[in-house]
């Protein structure tokens, strides 16, 4: 292939290339002074980050791994604040929250990694479906390394990527181990790239050790994602000359092997170009190298100097959540009366009318209108590019989720039963849960649980998997538990600049039916509702047990007992101040949750209380929830055994009787 580049260009690659070696080889000697702890290092490779940063424009947005620093520099990145954030200074970009790369500047259209392997995959993958949506020629690059290609979300977001024909360049970089373990022991295939035609797309093998190569390579394999011609997967192979950090030495590699490599460095490589042509010399190779040392050395050096980021349990506490900005519209009086399904339907299909930056996808949720048919008819009304069937990837489409906020846009995901959750749990609780506390950016994903039991479905279709995720900071969690919370919390979660798990119950579903305003209206997230006033006892629940409430209540009423019934509807923040004021008042505190008894949401309320409400009790706390164990499928067993149902009326009794 001919490589028709200008004198001036080989001499700024080869510049580029020789700003991230610099900058490493001070960090090394920081690193020895006890002024860093860690390191990663890319030294070897910084023909890959900096040829494929130099190739792709400016706007496309780049995911880059531990040995991209030259990715950074390329782009330009301010030294002083990259410089902060790699030596954990001041002056960051996480505000000393996280280390190294794990950070995103969407300045620079660069988002960082975290440390759970391939998490980014699917992340890029949201970005290419964004732009996809806004009609931008942009395209999305995702780094990944050889042993962590055998992560699900590898082979879950090439798949979806292929399905769904996404502007994405997937690069793996070989360097031939994972940490210690050699590839030989990672994958049986020839190559990596072997890869790409069992999910139809086209791949290539590139020298990652040649910045020429890779600069035209990456050159051409860009415009052809750009032109809509879908997702490529491209193999450097190179080779890692230090230790996966450096605590973990070299000894496992062979110092042969090390010399081999060494011989192809990229930067002595294109020197040596360079020098055969007369473009430099030993004096102008010294040169620019002091050029740049006078550059970044006075800014590492008072960087190094630089004090850590301080801060109080307050400022941490206030950025776990993105502030909310969103105008709450009240409910307007005109009503109808629907079903709690109907009135989620039409929460979604209102949202999806009036605002264009909703999206909403998952299984079966097109044509086939969702498993509860609550998208029906959505495909001919909105498209196929915002109702979309993907395939059968939690993961893949939950971190989708993230790159499709990180546009601007506002995606539902639709989990076809919570249960099934599990298979995205990472994304969820690293990924998502994470992103705004560490660098601050906005993550407007809600994702849709069907959940809970009731209809012997057994132990992978009736879970409630709620508690799960209570104790994940940065999530928001909801549960409404009817018609009229259902839509309004549902808008609510949609205009939220956070991640919000919305819990719907299947038992719910077209089981009960309540008067819904007909307007697009929020209900405010973090808010408890007192179903029912009283002055015996208070019941603290959420979902199909406010239900159970109710009932019971009735029939204690004819004994003179006035319940009050709280429903938390949000579980996460959870209302406090409601459960204070009713403490107080009625002296006697039941928490009912259809989850099971042990480590559920009740536990927590239960010790808060003892712990800021002890003098206004005149009775023990009390806690019901189902059973521990899994959950039967016989119908009999799970509504007369495992769920605590039964227990209500006698508990209550006991209660008031303490």
């Amino acid at each position: 292939m001919p490589f028709n580049l200008k004198k001036s260009e080989y001499l700024n690659l080869y510049r580029k290339m020789i700003i991230p070696r610099l900058i490493e080889e001070q960090m090394l000697l920081f690193l020895r002074k006890g002024k860093i702890s860690k390191w990663f290092s890319g030294i070897g490779q910084e023909a890959i980050s900096v040829g494929l940063t130099s190739a792709v424009k400016s706007d496309d947005i780049i995911l880059p791994m531990h040995r991209n620093l030259g990715v950074f520099t390329t782009r330009n990145v301010d030294y002083e604040k990259l410089f902060s954030q790699l030596m954990n200074r001041k002056g960051g970009f996480t505000k000393g929250r996280d280390r190294s790369f794990h950070f995103g500047a969407l300045e620079y259209n660069i988002v960082g990694m975290i440390s759970h392997l391939a998490a980014m995959f699917p992340v890029a993958n949201g970005f290419g479906y964004g732009f996809k949506l806004k009609n931008e020629s942009r395209i999305a690059i995702a780094f990944i390394g050889d042993g962590a290609t055998s992560e699900g979300d590898f082979h879950e977001a090439l798949n979806h990527a292929s399905v769904w024909k996404l502007p994405v360049l997937f690069i793996i970089e070989n360097n031939g181990y994972a940490l210690s373990t050699p590839i030989s022991q990672q994958y049986n295939c020839n190559n990596l790239i072997d890869k790409a035609q069992g999910y139809g797309i086209p791949g290539k093998i590139i020298d990652g050790n040649n910045i020429i190569e890779v600069y035209q390579e990456i050159s051409e394999i860009s415009e052809f994602i750009r032109n809509g011609n879908g997702p490529y997967l491209i193999e450097a192979k190179t080779f890692r000359m230090r230790g996966h950090e450096e605590a973990s030495g070299t000894k496992y590699i062979s110092q042969e092997l090390l010399n081999k490599w060494k011989k192809k460095d990229p930067i002595l490589q294109l020197e040596n170009l360079l020098i055969s042509k007369n473009w430099i010399n030993k004096a102008s190779i010294k040169k620019i190298k002091l050029d740049i040392l006078d550059e970044i050395q006075p800014i590492l050096d008072i960087v190094s100097e630089r004090e850590k980021d301080i801060s109080t349990s307050q400022f941490e506490l206030n950025d776990v959540y993105k502030q909310s900005n969103y105008k709450l519209n009240p409910p307007i009086e005109k009503v109808k009366e629907m079903r709690y399904v109907d009135a989620i339907q039409e929460g979604l299909f209102q949202k999806l009318s009036s605002d264009e930056s909703v999206v909403v996808y998952g299984q079966d949720i097109a044509e086939y209108g969702g498993v509860f048919k609550i998208t029906e008819g959505f495909l001919e009304k909105f498209g196929n590019n915002r109702v979309k069937n993907t395939p059968i990837i939690e993961s893949g489409l939950i971190g989708m989720g993230l790159g499709l906020s990180l546009c601007g846009l506002k995606p539902i995901i639709e989990i076809q039963f919570s249960d099934f959750v599990t298979c995205g749990f990472n994304q969820i609780v690293n990924n998502l849960a994470k992103t705004h506390y560490r660098w601050g950016e906005n993550v407007n994903v809600t994702i849709r649980m069907p959940y809970g039991g009731g209809m012997g479905a057994g132990p992978f279709h009736s879970q409630c998997p709620e508690s799960w995720f209570f104790h994940v900071p940065g999530l928001k969690i909801l549960a409404p538990s009817n018609p009229m919370d259902a839509k309004g919390l549902l808008n609510s979660a949609i205009d939220d600049p956070n991640p919000v798990l919305f819990f719907e119950h299947k038992g719910l579903y077209r089981g009960i039916k309540g008067e819904v305003p007909l307007n697009d209206y929020h209900i405010e997230i973090g808010k408890a509702n007192i179903v029912q006033e009283g002055d015996d006892l208070s019941i603290v629940c959420y979902g199909l047990a406010v239900h159970w409430a109710i009932e019971v209540s009735k029939k204690l009423k004819k004994n003179g007992y006035d319940i009050e019934i709280i429903d938390l509807r949000t579980l996460l923040p959870w209302d406090k101040d409601c459960i204070q004021k009713s403490v107080k008042k009625t002296g006697r505190v039941l928490i009912i949750h259809e989850d099971h008894i042990t480590g559920g949401i009740g536990a927590e309320i239960s010790a808060w209380i003892s712990e800021h409400c002890f003098e206004f009790l005149d009775a023990p706390i009390t806690r019901l929830g189902s059973l521990d164990t899994p959950i039967p499928a016989n119908e009999f067993i799970e509504k007369e055994i495992f769920w605590p149902k039964k227990n209500i009326l006698p508990t209550i009794e006991k209660l008031i009787e303490y």
